[in-house]
């Protein structure tokens, strides 16, 4: 039995719980969509998930945990625990699945003959397909499967998810409304979810190495660090920022800040004779790959 978090956090400024939170999650039938929904560490996301304070309650979640040390901090939060993962199913019509994948298929067959039709499952285990899962639960089972990445906890994120043949447009759409409030969201295929986990979800960390690297820049040309770091995080927030608002390919904002023989120039040849950009490509190429792997593990 692993642990790994998979929670509901909110728009508001709820407190964060401490890692690791439980392995599955339910939401009872008193309400209909809930607010947002954090990541499971195992599935390269966050140890810092939130509980929602908006439209559910944390009365009506109920988390599940093999040892009081990962459920603590729900109850502290006013969330219902249990260490019966058939009490979540019993209990919750929206349940969420975050085990590491190796853990993943025997929780399904203790889980499996509590699973009904009313059910919607949400898997956040790294490569564990939709036929897996199905092949797993009962038949006709109403199937997701999600991949978030870290910044969910400050309502940021990218999330995609890919549902299986007995989920409806319905449950898809409950889901996506559930998830848009802590980012972006976007239904695909499931051959996309891989590379969402090299993309985005470890892509997370590559952008904070270069940010460090910035940062680390400014610290060596004389600016205090604390001061570097700020401006390099705001400097990458706003590129974003611009990249989503205008909605121009990268390349062409790039060209934007250039000017003939000025200092962006030269910074960027620096960057072009270090093979950046064919180091970056690799390192989602590496990641898609171990995701891919880690299915098959």
């Amino acid at each position: 039995m692993g642990t790994a978090p998979c929670v509901l956090r909110s728009q508001d400024q709820a407190p964060i719980i401490p890692y690791p939170p439980p392995r599955l999650l339910g939401l009872g039938t008193e309400q209909c969509v809930p607010t947002t929904l954090g990541c499971p560490h195992c599935c390269g996301a966050t140890p810092y998930p939130r509980v929602p304070q908006g439209k559910v309650p944390a009365s009506s979640i109920l988390a599940s945990a093999p040892s009081d040390r990962n459920l603590e901090a729900w109850r502290d939060l006013g969330c219902r625990t249990t260490h019966c993962n058939l009490e979540v199913l019993q209990e919750s019509t929206l349940v969420f699945l975050a085990t590491k994948p190796h853990v993943l298929p025997g929780v399904l067959q203790e889980i499996r003959p509590a699973v009904g039709p009313h059910h919607l499952v949400v898997s956040l285990a790294a490569g564990v397909t939709l036929q897996k899962l199905q092949r797993l639960l009962p038949a006709g089972t109403k199937v997701l499967r999600l991949m978030p990445n870290l910044p969910c906890v400050v309502q940021a994120g990218a999330m995609v998810f890919a549902r299986g043949s007995g989920a409806s447009d319905e449950d898809a759409a409950l889901l996506q409304n559930l998830l848009t409030s802590c980012g972006l969201c976007e239904e695909v295929p499931e051959s996309y979810i891989n590379i969402h986990t090299g993309l985005s979800g470890s892509g997370v960390a590559y952008v904070y190495l270069f940010a460090e690297a910035l940062a680390e820049g400014a610290v060596k040309m004389g600016m205090p660090g604390g001061l570097a770091s700020r401006i390099a995080a705001q400097t990458l927030l706003g590129a974003a920022k611009m990249m989503l608002e205008t909605g121009e390919h990268p390349a062409k904002l790039r060209g934007d800040v250039c000017t003939p023989g000025g200092t962006t120039t030269h910074g960027l040849h620096q960057l072009e004779k270090g093979a950046l950009r064919a180091t970056v490509m690799n390192a989602v190429e590496a990641a898609t790959q171990r995701a891919c792997d880690v299915g098959k593990d």
